[in-house]
């Protein structure tokens, strides 16, 4: 049934369900709620130790103050609880809220609290009597994501319709696999993700739909795997002269790790089978070297290689990078760009010469997958940065040619036991040594009461010629969210340090909401030296090399998690010169304080996502998401790996002992595993 026919949605807000993916009533049962709305017990002000959303019983003991000189008219006043604890409320153009906030006036507040120094404050919090917010406490009240327009209550409306019509999604798990896991019914389990009624039915809720979403990803890829298996390889590519000039002329030695990885793809693509290898390695580690070297024996051997990677910054580097090498070691070898950006003159010119078999590389975004693109004898494929590609994307460009061997390349430092589950189709390499010439960064904590040394010490480091990062965190509900506050954050920040430094350096700024254009076009200003300090989002993370960059300050550290961190870092320390990581955090939660401990006396990517692993424990009971997920919906592979893991078992037990799922018990499974197959698979940043 489509959406409109619910009660209460015409074609207006049909629209913009659409722009949410969700297009019919089933949708709309799988539309999880990305957080709750828990009331919980009010505290002290001394209590509250991280930056988290609390409620506390408070006094106002200071006159209202009205600020109109900004662009907002911004409300100020003083709360004091029982206990003496003081705090600053603000809010942002609701002046009204004055004659509720007199001298001695109680009420509940409830928001975000944040500390500067010693100072807490709040802003935007809710104000509650007593009696109303006793009326609402340890209620879970579903937060949907949201687009303009659309309302929360108005999802709300829309999904309790559709339970009250009786839509139900069908089970399709065995009853031995539901007994087995100690799961809870499928439509039991999605009724109460959207309307728990205590934690304890919410957390065995959430672990039904995270168990399936990893259960059919997992079914998915062993019968990818087992595909792959019967691929014959006939196209035998060998060690060759060129690969072996590159390594004479490379001006470094390889390390061990990267001597193994291309011992392992010199063995793939001389054995009988068609290779599928992922290459892990973290940060600057040196995966690309070997991936270039691969596509020279595979020309040498008559075949064509393309490598894709996720941005066009990144592509044209690449392919600068391949070509200079190229020319420098006198190989007569070819290499065209393909982003969607190029001229149609140079786009028609590469296409040729690629159909043509005159090119013998392509390097490109997704544009190398487009349906004009065709090869003449594709050999090789190379996916960098890979999680950035859905399924799909990545199958696009393997089916360019008969057959080709396959590189995936991971910068993301997944912990060996759950690669092994994620990545079941491919052979796991993993390069965990970094270049001889690669000075370990130096990192540091510190709250924002060392910021203007921080500054100070970023302007140093411009004065001997080098580059700096600032990276610019906000909470969850800004990032997804319409109002454009991340946005304003990273502007404003920029436009704060301007003054600052009083227009001596060149500050500009880069956030996701930007058109691909004017990203590209203030990435390679970076890339070039143009601009000294690049004022980002997380939008950095993957799809720039800067060697000359050497400080990353990372604000509100704490909002990220330690994968995400150290993916950042790793924008920095890619040249000769130290590099320093600043991560400024005024966090009082220890368990936080400990992560960022880790992350400030460990490079080691693996090691960081061991210890990541570790501490974040059990599955996040609300589904909270992290920079870094994969695309599934609600499961997260850190924070519910022992999930991932019963997933797993039991769908090789299942295997085992029903390899074509032809069992009548298995019948809907086999129907659900296609439709999968086909639709979300793909979808998946895997």
């Amino acid at each position: 049934m489509k959406i409109s026919g619910l009660k209460g949605i015409g074609s207006k807000t049909e629209q913009l369900f659409n722009r949410l993916g969700v297009y019919t009533a089933e949708d709309l049962l799988t539309f999880y709620p990305r957080r709750y709305d828990v009331y919980e017990q009010p505290v002290g002000i001394d209590e509250m130790t991280g930056n988290k959303l609390y409620a506390f019983w408070g006094t106002v003991i200071s006159d209202c103050e009205i600020n109109t000189r900004s662009r907002y008219k911004v409300l100020s006043v003083y709360a004091a609880d029982d206990k003496g604890g003081r705090i600053k409320l603000t809010w942002f153009n609701m002046p009204f809220l004055a004659g509720q906030l007199k001298r001695g006036f109680k009420w509940i507040f409830r928001g975000e609290a944040a500390f500067k120094g010693s100072l807490v404050f709040m802003e935007q919090p809710s104000l509650y009597s007593y009696e109303q917010y006793m009326a609402k406490m340890n209620s879970m009240q579903p937060v949907y994501p949201l687009t303009a327009g659309l309302t929360n209550n108005a999802v709300t409306k829309a999904v309790k319709q559709c339970f009250e019509m009786g839509l139900t999604l069908s089970e399709y798990l065995p009853d031995s696999v539901i007994a087995n896991a100690g799961l809870t019914g499928r439509s039991e389990a999605v009724y109460a993700i959207h309307f728990p009624t205590d934690a304890d039915g919410l957390a065995q809720a959430r672990r039904r739909v995270v168990f399936d979403e990893f259960f059919l990803f997992t079914l998915a890829i062993r019968s990818l795997k087992n595909a792959n298996l019967l691929a014959n390889n006939d196209k035998i590519i060998p060690q060759s002269t060129y690969s072996a000039i590159i390594l004479a002329n490379l001006g470094y030695e390889l390390t061990n790790a990267q001597k193994k990885v291309r011992a392992e793809i010199a063995s793939d693509m001389t054995g009988s089978r068609t290779m599928n290898r992922l290459i892990q390695g973290d940060v600057g580690s040196g995966k690309t070297i070997i991936a270039f070297l691969a596509m020279t024996d595979a020309a040498a051997a008559g075949y064509q290689s393309a490598l894709m990677a996720p941005t066009e910054v990144l592509a044209k580097q690449h392919y600068e990078d391949f070509c200079r090498t190229l020319k420098e070691n006198d190989i007569p070898l070819r290499c065209v760009l393909l982003t969607g950006s190029m001229p149609a003159a140079a786009k028609r010119e590469a296409l040729e010469a690629l159909a043509s078999g005159e090119a013998d590389m392509a390097v490109g975004t997704h544009a190398v997958i487009s349906d004009g693109v065709s090869f003449k004898n594709l050999g090789l494929v190379v996916t960098d940065e890979q999680h950035r590609f859905g399924v799909r994307q990545r199958e696009a460009l393997h089916l360019k040619g008969a057959s080709p061997h396959i590189i995936v390349m991971s910068a993301t430092p997944i912990p060996r036991s759950l690669a092994i589950i994620l990545y079941g189709e491919l052979d796991i390499s993993v390069i965990d040594e970094k270049p001889a010439n690669r000075l370990p960064i130096k990192n540091c904590v510190v709250d924002d009461s060392y910021r203007q040394k921080a500054y100070k010490f970023i302007e140093n480091e411009i004065l001997k010629g080098h580059q700096a990062y600032i990276i610019c965190a906000m909470a969850e509900d800004n990032e997804d969210s319409d109002n454009g506050l991340e946005l304003e954050n990273v502007v404003d920040y920029s436009e704060s340090l301007r003054r600052h430094y009083n227009g001596r350096f060149t500050v500009e700024y880069l956030h996701g909401k930007m058109k691909s254009a004017a990203k590209n076009e203030i990435m390679e200003r970076f890339a070039s030296g143009e601009i000294q300090i690049l004022v980002s989002t997380t939008v950095v993370e993957v799809g720039i090399n800067v060697p000359n960059a050497t400080v990353m300050l990372v604000e509100n550290a704490e909002r990220f998690g330690l994968a995400g961190l150290h993916q950042l870092r790793g924008r920095v320390g890619r040249g000769d010169s130290q590099s320093y990581c600043i991560f400024v955090s005024n966090t009082k939660n220890e368990l936080t304080k400990e992560r960022l401990s880790i992350l400030k006396d460990s490079n080691d990517g693996f090691y960081i996502a061991e210890q990541d692993l570790r501490l974040r424990g059990p599955g996040d009971m609300l589904g909270s998401r992290q920079s870094g997920d994969f695309g599934f919906a609600l499961g997260n592979i850190y924070a519910d790996a022992d999930v991932l893991k019963l997933a797993a078992d039991t769908a090789r037990l299942l295997l085992e002992a029903d390899g074509e799922l032809c069992a009548p018990e298995n019948a809907l499974l086999r129907n659900e595993l296609e439709e999968y197959m086909k639709t979300s698979l793909g979808n998946l940043n895997i």
